[in-house]
């Protein structure tokens, strides 16, 4: 089995994040797949056959399936574009959540993700004692997104990992409004067996909405604060993300194993 290594949201390797892209004649069985994402360790490993003329797309979490991931969709695309669809622009990947659109615009990938629809929720003391910070406001979506008071307090947080396990969505994203760009944030993902997510793609199906409503403008400049770090550039048009980066090729593979 063929399977590559992407950095994503980033021109240079060891920075934005990590995604394994396994490229498949037929889909392996799923505890095939659980096993060779385990054995990655990374947040997320996607594999992807062709159907007719899109690809079938499906990520993994050390944690179990996941139903949306944008690095790993980014990294895909990369892949796919430098080795399986050299002359093409734009891809169609089936997926969970639907058909998703990646095409090149100059040296950016854009993908066309649903923007999360994001209620209001009442900041709870117990949100306080996780994080290690007072939001000053809360959201849920699939995820739960907490709005910080500034970069400084987004980068400098360390939550307790066992105990975001306990509060309501699936992940847990901060965010504040950036210094040198619209926004930061971080991710972190405990549920699915990530610790942190370096970048995000989904949470800024969350993260997006909110920005652009606040600083009323529809194309946004992210970052995610992680120790690698990673650029997203964002815009929104009706109930679509379109988030845009780079990525970096770290390695090429053959996956070698007997049975599941």
């Amino acid at each position: 089995m063929r399977q590559y290594v992407v950095d994503a949201f980033t021109d240079s390797v060891f920075h934005g994040n990590q995604a394994a892209v396994c490229v498949l004649d037929q889909w392996p069985d799923d505890e095939l797949m659980m096993n060779i994402t385990r054995e990655n360790n990374f947040s997320e490993t996607a594999f992807t056959v062709r159907e007719g003329d899109k690809w079938h797309l499906r990520w993994f979490t050390p944690g179990g399936e996941i139903d949306l991931c944008g690095h790993a969709t980014l990294g895909t695309a990369y892949v796919l574009f430098r080795f399986y669809e050299k002359d093409a622009d734009r891809l169609v990947f089936t997926t969970l959540s639907g058909d998703l659109i990646v095409t090149k615009e100059g040296d950016l990938l854009e993908m066309e993700f649903p923007a999360y629809d994001l209620v209001p929720v009442k900041v709870t003391d117990e949100m306080e004692q996780v994080i290690g910070s007072r939001p000053l406001e809360a959201f849920m979506g699939r995820d739960l997104l907490c709005v910080m008071e500034s970069e400084k307090t987004v980068r400098e947080l360390a939550p307790d990992l066992e105990k975001v396990k306990q509060l309501d969505g699936l992940l847990l994203h901060v965010t504040a409004a950036g210094m040198d760009t619209d926004c930061v944030s971080r991710s972190f993902a405990p549920k699915l067996g990530v610790a942190e997510d370096p970048v995000c793609g989904s949470g800024h199906c969350h993260i997006i909405p909110y920005w652009a409503n606040v600083l009323g403008k529809d194309k946004l400049v992210a970052y995610q604060a992680s120790k690698r770090g990673g650029t997203l550039y964002c815009r929104r048009e009706g109930n679509k993300i379109f988030m845009a980066g780079k990525a970096a090729l770290y390695s090429v593979d053959e996956l070698f194993f007997t049975g599941s």
